[in-house]
C-alpha cells in the first residue's frame, strides 16, 4: 500500500508564512512554476508570497465573516442534539414508549456524530470543505421535518441517527477550514469560537426546548423544537452558501493546476505541489482517506489520550441531560422550561471560559517571542488547559453534594460555573493543540476524537437513569468527578512530554524539520526526489494526472 505523503508539507509554510523561502515560486505567467512543464517534469504550482488566493491572504473581515459562519453551524448540529431533550416527557406520552425508548432519541444523534467523521472528515481532505459542508447540511435541515412529521417512535429515531451522521461535518469540518485561513499566532480566538459551540449548543438545547415543548399547541408540543431545529438549519445553509468558500489549499492548489492546464490547451502540464507524490489510484487514495482517522486513534498516542480526555468530559456533560431531570424535575419538581434553566450554570461557566481565551494567547504570544524560530510548539497551547482542567472535577463535586432537595436549588446550579469554565478551557486548549500539531491532517484528528467521545457520549444518558437510582444522586455524580480528576494530569503530561511523543509520530510536527513528517523546507524539485514512494518494489514518483 502506497504511503500516505501527499500533501504532508506543513500547511502554513506552503501558504506563505515563509515568503522570502525557495519553495514559493511567483505564479504569474511572466516568471515561470519551476519545472520544464512536461510529464517528466510538470510545473510545480504553488503559492507565491502575497498570493491573494491563499486563504492565508484574505482579509480579516473576510475571515471573521467564515469563522462566524463555522462556529455557527458548529452550535447548529450541537444546539440540535439537546433541543430534543427538553420535550422528552410529551414524546413518552404522545408516541407511548418508555423513558429509556425515548432517550433514545439522544444517544442515536450522538452516535451519528461518532459515525459521520469517518467518512466527511477525508472526504474534506480529498474533495474540499465546501462541497461536503453543503451536501451534509443540506440533508440535515430535511431531516428535521421528518422528525418533526414522524408518526411513531421507529422513524423518530431513524431521523435522529441520520440527523446526527449529517449534522456531524461541522464538527470537524469547521475545525480544518480555521486551520486553513489562520495562521498559528492569529487562530487562538477563532479556534474558541469553533471549540466552545460544540458544549454551548448542547446547554442551550434544553433551555429552549424545555420552554419550546411547553408551547400550549395542540399536537405539536415536542414536534415544535424539530420545526425550531429545522429553522436554525436552514439559516445556517442559507449563510454557509453565500459566505464560505472553499479554504482548503491542496484543493485550491489542484483546482489551479487543472485550469492552467486547460488554458495551455492541454499541452503543458501542471501540478499541485500537494500533489507531487499523490497516488493516481481512486481506490489507493480512498483507503488511504478513509483508514486514516482509525489509525490516527490507534496509532498516534496524543490522539488516543486526548480522544479519551474529550470523551469523559464530553460524556459527562451528555449524561447530565438524564441527571438534572432527575435531580431538578423529580426531587425538586421543576417543569421542563424551568429544568431547563439548570443549565444557565454551565453556559455562563461556558463563557467565561471563551472570555479567558486572551490571557493563553497572551502566553502563546510570548512563547512565540522566546523561540529562536518565531514558532512556538503545539504545547504552548496547554497553559489555561493545564491550570483550568482542576475545574471540571471541583464543578462536579460541587454538584454531587448539593443537588439533594435540603440545599437551596442555586447552588448546584452554580456548581455549573466551574465545571463549564474548567471544560471551555480544556476543550480550547487540546484542540488548539492538535491543530498546531497535526496542520492539515487536522480533520482526520479531530474526527478520531470525535469518535471516542460519541461513543462515551452516546452510551451515558442511556445508563445514567439506572445508575442515579443504584447509587443515589450524590455518589453517582461523584464517579464523573474521580474520572474527571483522573484526567486532570494529563495537559500537563502532554506539555512536558509533547515534543518526545510528537518525535515518534509520522504525521505530527516536529520542530528540527517543522513539517508534519519530517520533510524538511526544501525546494520542490528536492521535495519530490526525498519523497519518492515505495510501490511493487521500486521507487516511484506521481506526475501529472494526465499523462
Amino acid at each position: 500500500m502506497q504511503q500516505e505523503v501527499g500533501a504532508a508539507l506543513d500547511v502554513e509554510e506552503l501558504n506563505g508564512s515563509f515568503p522570502n523561502s525557495p519553495t514559493h515560486p511567483s505564479t504569474t505567467r511572466n516568471d515561470p512554476y519551476q519545472g520544464e512543464g512536461t510529464c517528466e517534469d510538470p510545473y510545480i504550482v504553488d503559492w507565491s508570497s502575497g498570493d491573494p488566493h491563499n486563504p492565508y491572504n484574505w482579509s480579516k473581515r473576510r475571515k471573521w465573516l467564515i469563522t462566524s459562519q463555522l462556529a455557527i453551524g458548529t452550535w447548529t448540529v450541537s444546539f440540535s442534539s439537546s433541543a430534543y431533550s427538553g420535550g422528552l416527557n410529551y414524546t413518552q406520552q404522545d408516541l407511548h414508549v418508555s423513558e429509556e425508548v425515548a432517550v433514545l432519541g439522544i444517544s442515536l444523534y450522538v452516535l451519528g456524530f461518532g459515525l459521520g467523521p469517518l467518512l466527511f472528515a477525508p472526504m474534506s481532505e480529498m474533495y474540499g470543505r465546501r462541497p461536503i459542508f453543503l451536501v451534509t447540511l443540506s440533508i440535515f435541515t430535511l431531516l428535521h421535518i421528518g422528525g418533526a412529521l414522524s408518526p411513531n417512535i421507529a422513524t423518530l429515531l431513524a431521523c435522529r441517527l441520520l440527523s446526527g451522521i449529517f449534522g456531524s461535518s461541522p464538527l470537524t469540518n469547521a475545525g480544518g477550514a480555521i486551520t486553513d485561513i489562520w495562521n498559528a499566532r492569529e487562530r487562538g480566538l477563532a479556534t474558541a469560537l469553533y471549540s466552545t459551540a460544540p458544549w454551548l449548543g448542547p446547554v442551550t438545547g434544553p433551555i429552549v426546548g424545555g420552554f419550546v415543548s411547553q408551547a400550549n399547541i395542540p399536537h405539536l408540543r415536542w414536534r415544535l423544537s424539530f420545526w425550531l431545529m429545522f429553522i436554525a438549519s436552514a439559516f445556517t445553509l442559507i449563510f454557509g452558501f453565500f459566505v464560505t468558500p472553499e479554504t482548503y489549499a491542496p484543493v485550491l492548489l489542484r483546482r489551479r493546476a487543472k485550469r492552467l492546464y486547460e488554458e495551455s490547451g492541454r499541452s503543458v502540464q501542471y501540478i499541485s505541489r500537494y500533489d507531487l507524490t499523490r497516488s493516481t489510484s481512486f481506490k489507493e487514495i480512498m483507503w488511504i482517506n478513509l483508514s486514516r482517522p482509525f489509525r490516527f486513534l490507534f496509532t498516534e498516542p496524543i490522539v488516543t489520550l486526548l480522544a479519551i480526555y474529550i470523551c469523559i468530559a464530553y460524556s459527562t456533560l451528555y449524561a447530565f441531560f438524564a441527571a438534572f431531570p432527575i435531580v431538578f424535575q423529580q426531587h425538586r419538581h421543576f417543569d421542563p422550561g424551568n429544568g431547563g434553566l439548570a443549565f444557565l450554570g454551565v453556559g455562563l461557566g461556558t463563557i467565561i471560559g471563551t472570555c479567558m481565551t486572551p490571557v493563553q494567547n497572551r502566553l502563546y504570544w510570548r512563547a512565540m517571542d522566546r523561540s529562536e524560530t518565531g514558532r512556538a510548539p503545539p504545547e504552548a497551547r496547554l497553559y489555561m488547559a493545564m491550570a483550568a482542567g482542576f475545574l471540571i472535577p471541583i464543578g462536579l463535586f460541587w454538584f454531587a453534594w448539593t443537588s439533594q432537595p435540603s440545599v437551596h436549588w442555586i447552588f448546584p446550579i452554580l456548581a455549573g460555573v466551574p465545571f463549564g469554565t474548567g471544560v471551555a478551557q480544556v476543550m480550547q486548549g487540546l484542540t488548539a493543540y492538535l491543530m498546531d500539531a497535526y496542520h492539515i491532517y487536522f480533520a482526520s484528528a479531530i474526527a478520531a476524537t470525535i469518535v471516542l467521545r460519541s461513543i462515551g457520549a452516546c452510551a451515558f444518558p442511556l445508563f445514567s437513569p439506572a445508575m442515579f437510582a443504584a447509587l443515589g444522586d450524590q455518589w453517582a455524580i461523584s464517579v464523573f468527578g474521580f474520572l474527571a480528576l483522573a484526567c486532570t494530569p494529563m495537559p500537563l503530561l502532554f506539555y512536558r512530554y509533547g515534543r518526545f511523543i510528537r518525535g515518534k509520530s509520522r504525521f505530527a510536527y516536529k520542530e528540527k524539520t517543522g513539517d508534519p513528517i519530517g520533510v524538511g523546507l526544501k525546494s520542490p524539485a528536492e521535495t519530490v526526489a526525498d519523497t519518492s514512494l515505495e510501490k511493487g518494489g521500486e521507487k516511484r514518483i506521481e506526475v501529472a494526472q494526465n499523462c
